[in-house]
C-alpha cells in the first residue's frame, strides 16, 4: 500500500473563516465541523482540519501541485479576491508569478491566518 497523507491540522485565528476561505479559493468542498475542527476536503484522500489557536503559532507553508487549468482557475480567484501574491516566498508580495522549467508556473499568496499557500504547475525547479 502506498503511503498517503490523510489529514493535517492547520492552525487558524478563526477556523471556520480560514476553512471557508481555503475552500472558496481552491474550489474544493468545505465539509463543516468535524469534532473540534472545520474540515475541508482537498482531494479524495486528504482533508485540511482547521483548528482555532489563540496561543499564537508559526505560519506554515503549504504547496500544491496543480495542472495548468487548475492553476488558472485558482489564480483567477486569488486575483478576484484582491489577495496579494508573489513570485517567491521571500521578499514580499511583488504582484508577479514565477515561470520556470518547461512552462512551469508558481505563485504564492497568504491565507487569513498568515500561512503561505503555493501553487505550482511543474515539480521540477
Amino acid at each position: 500500500m502506498a503511503i498517503t497523507l490523510n489529514h493535517t491540522i492547520v492552525p487558524a485565528h478563526d477556523k471556520v473563516a480560514a476553512a471557508r476561505f481555503f475552500a472558496e479559493i481552491f474550489g474544493v468542498r468545505y465539509e463543516g465541523p468535524v469534532g473540534p475542527f472545520a474540515a475541508v476536503r482537498v482531494n479524495d484522500t486528504l482533508t485540511f482540519d482547521f483548528g482555532d489557536d489563540d496561543g499564537g503559532f508559526e505560519a506554515h507553508h503549504y504547496a500544491f501541485h496543480v495542472d495548468d487549468a487548475e492553476f488558472d482557475a485558482i489564480f483567477a480567484r486569488v486575483r478576484a479576491a484582491g489577495l496579494p501574491f508573489a513570485s517567491s516566498p521571500h521578499g514580499g508580495f511583488d504582484g508577479r508569478i514565477s515561470e520556470y522549467g518547461a512552462g512551469g508556473r508558481r505563485v504564492y499568496f497568504p491565507d487569513p491566518s498568515g500561512h503561505v499557500l503555493e501553487l505550482m504547475t511543474r515539480l521540477d525547479n
